[in-house]
């Protein structure tokens, strides 16, 4: 090779190397294998300059011997000891690990999936633009694809191509502990998209069903949510408590769905953690005077992010629960880390 050649060569692998080594190159094949490809519900890390699995277990699990089940959590990550900044990696964290540093609140955030079905506690029921009253095969059970009729409310017109969705409220609620009026639940059970539009009555399709769709169910109009919840700081000093799971569940726990009794006048937004107590009481005796005092202590056994807020309640989703617990179980602003 002659000298200019050599000259060339030589420039062009130091250029290649020192591409290497600051750390910009990126194989095209191992960019796409830090993204998931199905997002599963959970918690997730926006991968920062510097990063490792090391580092991010000793940040998430408190120890950084973890690592390898935070790898089994990302299976498209193909080697672990490569992740690259702008990748996006589900969270293995420790059990009982309730709340994050407000530094990493930006970098994290949660995919749920089935947000769209999740109802809500209003004090004024939502008007009913129209009911559901026939579905054209007669079956046991309203599901995706059926086509049904649809009666709108006085005034209202359902014209092909919108979305509905469909709804039925449920008896209104009461607080067990005063008896002052909660509000009315609203169970949604799925989508449908008008099709025909006649005189006194339309024709939709079922686009989802997301439970069981009864003759009679209500509709509204149908609103997009985003399953990504960014993480959001918590207002600072919010006490309350369970009114309810969605279900109806006397006894509930981790991935439910349930309602609180607080929301946007409190403060509250989508995507704010709080955590789950309860008052342990134990009793203190003073030697001297042979007095008894008792304490109530707050133990953290649980987490639950918010959903959907309404003026005075949330719809909230438990992530974490160390134990089954019921309506009227305390939630409270996290401790800070």
């Amino acid at each position: 090779m002659n000298p200019k050649a050599m000259r060339y060569c030589f420039i062009g692998c130091a250029l290649l190397v020192g591409i290497l080594c600051s750390g910009t190159y990126r194989p095209a094949a191992a960019a796409d294998k830090g993204q998931p490809l199905e997002f599963e519900t959970g918690f997730y890390y926006t991968v920062q300059p510097g990063d490792t699995l090391w580092d991010l277990s000793q940040k998430f699990s408190d120890t950084p011997w973890q690592w390898p089940e935070m790898w089994q959590e990302n299976q498209t990550i193909a080697n672990p000891h490569r992740i690259y900044p702008g990748d996006v990696i589900r969270l293995y964290r420790r059990k009982g690990m309730y709340s994050y540093a407000p530094e990493d609140l930006d970098k994290i955030y949660y995919h749920y999936s089935a947000i769209e079905r999740v109802g809500f506690i209003r004090k004024e029921p939502v008007v009913a633009r129209g009911t559901l009253y026939k579905v054209r095969v007669k079956r046991e059970l309203i599901s995706d694809g059926d086509i049904v009729y649809l009666a709108p409310a006085d005034g209202q017109q359902l014209a092909p191509g919108q979305r509905y969705t469909t709804f039925r409220t449920l008896s209104p609620l009461r607080d067990a502990g005063d008896g002052s009026y909660i509000g009315v639940q609203h169970v949604l059970t799925g989508v449908v998209e008008i099709l025909q539009q006649e005189a006194e009555y339309s024709v939709a399709r079922v686009i989802k069903a997301y439970r069981p769709i009864h003759i009679n169910d209500s509709v509204m109009p149908f609103y997009r949510r985003l399953p990504r919840l960014e993480l959001q700081p918590s207002p600072p000093g919010i006490e309350g408590h369970f009114i309810k799971s969605e279900e109806n569940k006397t006894i509930f726990g981790e991935t439910d769905i349930a309602f609180i009794n607080k929301g946007k006048a409190d403060g509250l937004k989508p995507g704010q953690l709080f955590s789950i107590y309860y008052r342990d009481e134990h009793t203190l005796v003073d030697k001297q005077s042979n007095s008894k005092k008792q304490l109530f202590t707050p133990v953290d056994f649980g987490q639950l992010l918010v959903l959907h807020t309404e003026e005075t309640t949330a719809t909230v989703y438990i992530t974490d629960s160390d134990k089954e617990f019921n309506a009227g179980t305390l939630i409270r602003t996290p401790l800070e880390r």
